[in-house]
């Protein structure tokens, strides 16, 4: 577990991080989620011991990392696939690890089968494809057996299989009870991969809940109602305090008003429905609405506003 209290970290005269409180739990994917520059490689690098908190504590199994004695066997850690010496294999990569934090070498064979390197493990590490990188990074991050396990961006340019792979891994090391805190950019994936999120926005939390939560609180619960008789459904729902909005022939948008609600109008007046169905946001929308305010760097593009609209 991953417990961070009060954490606070200042550059200068910039608050990178600002009292952040959290719990990680095991036994679940926690996406971590903030727009660029919200403090969350930061965060990341404390929890890991490589950036010392202006104030604040956060504690890996109860203690800071830089008190672990064995801790690859408690943390493992990807921040960066490609950091490793080109000129060494991925065996020997893994092997220098290993045998530097006493840790057995049968080891090594089993990380490289677990991450699907075997084939490749005598190949230098520079002629690696970027998604054989990310892998042997798991790897290495797996190499002590560990309970807790942070990524930080692990899909980076990866194609759909070394995705898919990625996810199901993700969700995998979770379901065997470890503590899985993951960074991402993608929406998409956080929505199809984490169980929890963890939101920042300028060095602040501003969500910790579930995805759904999330996406509940965030988001406009929009109904698609296709009739024979919309112009007359439309204005039963606004007579009644709602929005409809036409979307395509015989098809409406509406809002403000509930599924229930809207099926009970319809019934109670006699219009036949032919569709009635809730239209789920996404991670990324509702991202994209509680974040707004804590974007710091914002590109204009013609002829689009500030919400993304044409």
């Amino acid at each position: 577990m991953i417990e961070a209290v009060g954490l606070t970290k200042r550059y200068g005269d910039r608050l990178a991080v600002d009292q952040l409180s959290f719990t990680v739990k095991p036994g679940q994917v926690t996406g971590f989620l903030g727009p660029n520059g919200a403090g969350k490689s930061t965060t990341m690098r404390m929890i890991l011991g490589l950036d010392a908190p202006s104030g604040g504590t956060v504690t890996v199994n109860g203690k800071p990392f830089v008190e672990l004695a064995n801790p690859m066997r408690e943390v493992g850690a990807l921040l960066e696939a490609k950091a490793i010496h080109g000129g060494r294999s991925a065996y020997n990569h893994l092997l220098c690890l290993a045998q530097s934090n006493n840790l057995p070498r049968r080891r090594v064979d089993e990380v490289l089968e677990l991450v699907g390197l075997t084939e490749v493990a005598r190949k230098r590490a520079k002629g690696f494809s970027l998604g054989m990188g990310q892998r042997l990074g798991i790897a290495t991050a797996l190499l002590g057996d560990p309970k807790i396990l942070i990524f930080d961006e692990p899909v980076n340019g990866l194609d759909p299989e070394g995705i898919l792979w990625i996810r199901n891994f993700m969700k995998m090391l979770a379901a065997e009870g470890r503590t899985v805190f993951v960074s991402s950019h993608l929406m998409s994936e956080m929505e199809n991969t984490a169980d929890h999120l963890l939101v920042i926005g300028r060095g602040r939390m501003i969500a910790d809940c579930t995805v759904q939560e999330f996406i509940d609180a965030n988001s406009e619960l929009v109904v698609r109602v296709r009739t024979p008789e919309p112009t007359r459904l439309a204005a039963l729902v606004t007579g009644d305090g709602g929005k409809a909005v036409p979307d395509g022939e015989g098809t409406l948008l509406v809002t403000d008003l509930t599924m229930d609600r809207i099926g009970d109008l319809a019934f109670d007046n006699g219009v036949r429905l032919h569709e009635l169905s809730p239209l789920q946001a996404s991670l990324e929308q509702a991202f994209m609405e509680l974040t707004r305010d804590s974007v710091e760097y914002h590109a204009a593009v013609p002829g689009v506003d500030e919400k993304g609209r044409a």
